[in-house]
């Protein structure tokens, strides 16, 4: 049983109990705080109450995480374009549609159901069973390059560059509307969405600093075409902020028009270039892949 305490303050107080409590535990839905409340599991001064119970200043939470379920992955045949290997890491090409790693409700046809086939025992631990060996993650409908540590020495390494922003990330998009600066950045914080926790916003209130550089490669009528650095590397960040900024991903119908999406299957994002200091022989690598076919399918239909 994992437990935790919180002092209430300014920032949390006058929510209701079962909201206070995703604020102050990121991990946890408003669903799952309602269950450990109702289960005895999230205390107030001590004491049980309601889920609908107002939290005030200088009150203390105490919330009890229950032992996770023991859970088990099994390896999957399924194909991976491998674009580099060796012994400490591999730089994995993923396809449009595919999840990085497995969650509740899907725990299979995943990135790493393909890495434990490809790889078996050879992946960093750090991340437990259900993501071992994933460093980082693109979104089940951004296509292209992850980097894979097969021990934790390698994934010690390119987890601290991705901390230090020194690993290089670069995408490619369509986004919405004419951009008419050929370079720009967006920097602001990105935090959870207010009202709804799927998703992400630009925030004040719960966040960390965000941003992003762009550059306009070519113009469409209603369309730009863009390469997207990252400087950070927060959760939906492109997608936020190219939304933010009035210029949402095409196809992308979390943060753009659901009810628009100009005949593509997810959001037209793509992880071009990754680059690294091999975390063992210290040696600078970069990758670039071209752009998939849904992609190309696209810029030529709004050429």
């Amino acid at each position: 049983m994992e437990h935790n305490e919180f002092l209430i303050t300014d920032a949390v107080a006058g929510y209701r109990l079962d909201k206070a409590v995703t604020l102050l535990c990121s991990d946890l839905s408003r669903n799952n705080a309602q269950q450990l409340i109702d289960s005895g599991n999230i205390l107030v001064n001590g004491s049980v109450t309601s889920k609908k119970y107002t939290v005030s200043v200088g009150e203390i939470i105490t919330v009890e995480l229950p032992e996770p379920t023991n859970l088990s992955v099994e390896p999957e045949n399924i194909p991976l374009d491998i674009v580099y290997e060796d012994e400490h890491l591999l730089v994995v090409n993923k396809p449009k549609g595919m999840v990085v790693h497995p969650a509740a409700g899907n725990y299979n046809g995943t990135l790493v159901n393909a890495l434990l086939y490809h790889c078996g025992d050879s992946l960093s631990g750090i991340n437990g069973v259900i993501r071992p060996g994933i460093v980082h993650r693109i979104d089940k409908d951004t296509s292209g390059l992850l980097v894979v540590a097969k021990n934790d020495v390698a994934h010690n390494g390119l987890a601290e560059q991705i901390k230090e922003h020194s690993f290089t990330r670069v995408y490619n998009t369509v986004v919405v509307g004419n951009i008419k600066d050929d370079f720009g950045t967006v920097d602001a914080p990105i935090g959870r969405h207010p009202k709804d926790r799927k998703k992400q916003a630009v925030t004040e209130k719960n966040s960390k600093n965000a941003v992003t550089h762009f550059e306009v490669l070519e113009r469409f009528n209603g369309f730009t075409f863009l390469k997207v650095k990252l400087e950070t590397g927060r959760t939906h960040q492109i997608r936020v902020h190219m939304a933010y900024r009035g210029n949402p991903v095409a196809g992308d119908i979390v943060y753009g028009n659901p009810k628009n999406t100009y005949g593509l299957q997810g959001q037209c994002l793509n992880a071009s270039t990754i680059g690294f200091i091999h975390p063992v022989t210290g040696e600078y690598l970069e990758f670039t892949t071209e752009l998939p076919d849904y992609f190309k399918d696209f810029l030529r239909r709004i050429s």
